[in-house]
């Protein structure tokens, strides 16, 4: 299903949650289906936020990475 490399990166560095999160939700319906979003979020947080989120709206969570010394999540739109 697509390219995993992200087609956009989201800078939510310096933000708590549920921000990057809120983020993420609000920019994926503007993305084509199948493309994935890379999140970089610095709240420890975030490490659980995107996997729960992705399961209850029905998208995939990629992976957990490290772009630089910043944590990023990459999150592919399936609807």
């Amino acid at each position: 299903m697509g390219s995993s490399e992200p087609v956009e990166t989201l800078d939510c560095r310096g933000q708590r949650c549920p921000l990057p999160v809120i983020a993420a939700a609000r920019r994926m319906p503007e993305l084509p289906v199948g493309s994935v979003l890379r999140v970089l979020a610095d709240d420890p947080a975030a490490a659980l936020d995107f996997p729960a989120w992705c399961r209850l709206r029905g998208q995939e969570f990629l992976a957990a990475t490290t772009v630089g010394d910043s944590p990023a999540y990459d999150i592919r739109r399936l609807q």
